[in-house]
């Protein structure tokens, strides 16, 4: 464990995770300074209640670096351009984030790590984790980009935990060079946060440090080369194995499905001629193909930390999806409607679209310069019809009409929250019984709401709204 007394450290941002840092490292000892560019009434109030502990916070200044700063601790959002970490490399100080402090924190007996990342999946894949590790009787917690701040996880001890199910985003691991996880997975990779990252390369070689060090296994994507690809450059303990999941029947060393059944041909004894049955894909909520998909990566992770067959189905079964994740609202008319929110990008819009069969597709919002012919080349099969909202609502609309031009399209010229509600109506009308309209955006959401949540809750409660009036 890393020795912090008397070290001068800065804290950039007084966000949750570095409240967390800059409480914990105070508490080791450190002299704590707070920076963040920021200087409104939210900013003021935290800094009184860090102050009040003896931590000292600047405002309104997030670029020059403080006098006698050994140590910079990010918060994951900062992009490495950042004047304040140019100040710091020009000093010869390290920049390192929550993640990385974590790991510093941890003691000689700390739990391991399971680790998870990759474009899209990651919170639901880690929470399917956690809950198979739960139900093979092991004290966990699903942590990292979710739920309670890593810092805080770590410091309530060595014996807290027998093992930690983690979600990594690519923020965190760029800012985390000393991770070296017990097995780790990245589940897919698509563009995303290439603004910050620089460039595609840049982005993938941050989800594969993941992989750096890993002692059992790196979990990849059998039909995502990429991720394979991320294991064989990766760095790892010896003994350290590659273990593949994929929708189709598993070779030796993967986990896939056969008969609608989960299997395991990674870690059995015979990989050559023995499949251990884990659970049903009825098991999965949802059973759509990219969740599937999830549950293997989960089941793999909890296999090669020697859980049992049963727990992988108790905890599978045990498991259920955040809200605006796939979430079925209600079914009016005969027409099933369907959240998801939380497709962010038009990676995860695809998986989505990929598990219906006839589709009235609400779409738009910030495209944060993605592309979409790709998506409608690969989903026009199931669109019946589209509804179009958002400020970059054109984009997807000239991708239709270059690879579904015979799909009929609704274009609402509004970005205010009242067209989800004219959004419902519209696709309501399009729709017919048996029919499911499927509200995965492949957009950010902040042009008309706050957040992917409260995007998802207008859509719920124009859905009830239709239903009352039915």
């Amino acid at each position: 464990m890393t020795s912090w007394q008397g070290r001068n450290v800065t804290v950039a941002g007084l966000g949750v995770s570095g409240l967390s840092a800059a409480r914990a490292l105070a508490g080791l000892g450190a002299a704590v300074t707070v920076v963040d560019g920021g200087d409104g009434e939210t900013h003021r109030a935290r800094a009184a209640e860090l102050a009040a502990t003896g931590i000292a916070v600047r405002l309104g200044d997030a670029e020059t670096l403080p006098e006698g700063t050994d140590l910079v601790v990010t918060s994951p959002g900062w992009k490495p351009a950042s004047p304040l970490f140019a100040a710091a490399a020009a000093a010869g100080v390290d920049v390192v984030g929550d993640v990385e402090i974590a790991w510093r924190l941890r003691g000689p007996d700390a739990a391991p790590w399971l680790a998870i990342t990759g474009t899209n999946g990651k919170t639901t894949t880690t929470r399917m984790l956690a809950s198979i590790l739960a139900a093979a009787g092991l004290r966990t917690a699903a942590v990292g980009n979710i739920g309670t701040p890593i810092v805080d996880v770590v410091l309530e001890g060595d014996d807290a935990y027998d093992v930690l199910a983690v979600e990594l985003s690519s923020y965190q691991l760029h800012w985390a060079p000393s991770l070296r996880a017990h097995s780790a997975a990245v589940l897919n990779l698509a563009p995303d946060h290439l603004d910050w990252h620089g460039s595609m390369e840049a982005y993938a070689a941050d989800k594969g440090r993941v992989y750096e060090g890993n002692q059992v296994a790196c979990v990849y994507n059998v039909a995502d080369k990429a991720t394979e690809d991320l294991v064989r450059e990766a760095d790892v303990e010896e003994g350290c194995r590659a273990v593949g999941f994929t929708l189709t029947a598993p070779a030796p060393s993967q986990l896939g499905i056969v008969d609608g059944i989960l299997v395991d041909r990674a870690f059995v004894p015979d990989r050559q001629k023995q499949a251990q049955e884990l659970a049903e894909v009825s098991d999965v909520k949802p059973p759509a193909p990219h969740n599937i998909a999830n549950a293997l990566a989960a089941a793999g992770l909890a296999r090669a930390f020697g859980v049992a067959p049963t727990a992988v189905r108790d905890g599978l079964r045990a498991f259920r999806p955040d809200a605006h994740r796939m979430e079925h609202v209600a079914d009016v008319d005969g027409v099933a409607y369907i959240d998801d929110s939380k497709a962010t990008n038009t990676h995860a819009a695809e998986a989505s679209l990929a598990a219906y069969e006839s589709v009235v597709w609400i779409a738009g919002g910030l495209a944060k310069g993605a592309t979409f012919d790709e998506l409608v080349d690969k989903s026009a099969g199931c669109l019946k019809a589209v509804v179009l909202i958002g400020a970059d609502r054109a984009l997807i609309r000239e991708a239709l009409a270059r690879h579904a031009p015979e799909v009929p399209v609704v274009d609402l010229d509004r970005t205010d929250t009242g067209a989800m509600s004219e959004a419902v109506r519209q696709a309501a009308r399009l729709a017919r019984p048996g029919d499911t309209v499927l509200m995965a955006p492949a957009c950010a959401s902040m042009d008309m709401f706050t957040n992917y949540n409260k995007r998802g809750d207008a859509f719920a409660a124009a859905v009830r709204e239709l239903g009352a009036s039915a």
